[in-house]
């Protein structure tokens, strides 16, 4: 396998036999190479723990809270409601659950979930804003229970919605279909990327770069990033155990973005409609499992 580069190994990389040695100084020349240790490869490597499966149950578990959460926003988000009152409801659901919503204080952030409206991308803090008939909001939601994250939004329509929201919430939520076809070992976090990039700009829309997936289960934010753009064939490879969200963010007109004062609330530079959806993935032996499923 790596002799054919399937996993490219630098002289000085971390040997794949998990010695903690480098590549020259082990397995390089050996006549018995040791057999490839991916767990420790992919650590040393990358920085990416791979989930046993007492994890996998674990992040499962978190992510059915967070599914039951995006279910409980859906029942509530209507005309007149306001974003705060949907932060209120899903702190109160966490709670009553024993779980803890990450987002919370996470490096000062003030809420329990996000909510962006319209032309905000992502980070959109919850206020006393009223939604209006016409809207769409994206609600992401991550959540802490017993120790393991999980983390997915969706964007939801408010009232009737118009053309652009139809078509701007509909190529987001293809957008993470076509992420899901590459979710096979083998393939590369530049598949992912690649898939959702020809599909939405094929739609005339754009693909924001500056907010990308990551993987996640022990903690937040883990290795890898996982560009929502790209290229066939590069970047890491997909190996069974990897944990890591999909989130394309989508954009109607142009991909460029400001942040806001509170440096959080991301904002289309054209203050066209923007939407997002995301699930969290492991790689199995012959594919993928979503953690947080919801139908698209």
């Amino acid at each position: 396998m790596l002799k054919n580069q399937t996993i490219k190994i630098g002289r000085n990389d971390p040997c794949p036999c998990g010695s903690g040695k480098k590549y020259k100084r082990c397995c390089l020349n050996a006549k018995n190479p040791k057999p490839v240790n991916i767990e420790k490869l992919y650590q040393q490597k990358y920085g990416i723990r791979l989930k046993q499966p007492k994890d996998i149950e674990g992040i499962r578990a978190s992510g059915r809270l967070v599914i039951e959460t995006l279910d409980l926003m859906e029942e509530n988000i209507r005309p007149g409601v306001t974003t705060e009152q949907l932060n209120t409801i899903a702190q109160e659901f966490a709670d009553n659950h024993h779980a803890v919503s990450a987002p919370l204080n996470y490096r000062g952030f003030p809420k329990s979930i996000c909510t962006s409206i319209n032309e905000v991308i992502c980070h959109g803090i919850p206020e006393d804003r009223a939604l209006v008939d016409g809207d769409i909001v994206n609600v992401d939601i991550t959540l802490i229970y017993n120790g393991y994250y999980a983390d997915a939004n969706k964007t939801f329509f408010v009232g009737t919605p118009g053309p652009d929201a139809r078509k701007i919430v509909h190529v987001a939520a293809e957008s993470l279909k076509q992420a899901m076809t590459m979710l096979v070992p083998g393939n590369t976090l530049g598949d992912i990327g690649w898939a959702i990039q020809q599909y939405a700009e094929d739609a005339d829309c754009s693909v924001v770069r500056e907010f990308v997936g990551h993987g996640v289960g022990f903690e937040f934010h883990e290795p890898p990033h996982v560009p929502h753009y790209g290229k066939k064939g590069t970047g890491i490879l997909l190996v069974p155990g990897m944990v890591f969200t999909v989130e394309p963010m989508i954009n109607l007109g142009t991909a460029r973005l400001f942040v806001a004062d509170d440096n959080w609330t991301a904002i289309t530079a054209d203050r066209e409609l923007s939407a997002q959806f995301e699930q969290t993935f492991v790689i199995t032996e012959d594919g993928f499992e979503s953690l947080t499923p919801y139908a698209l």
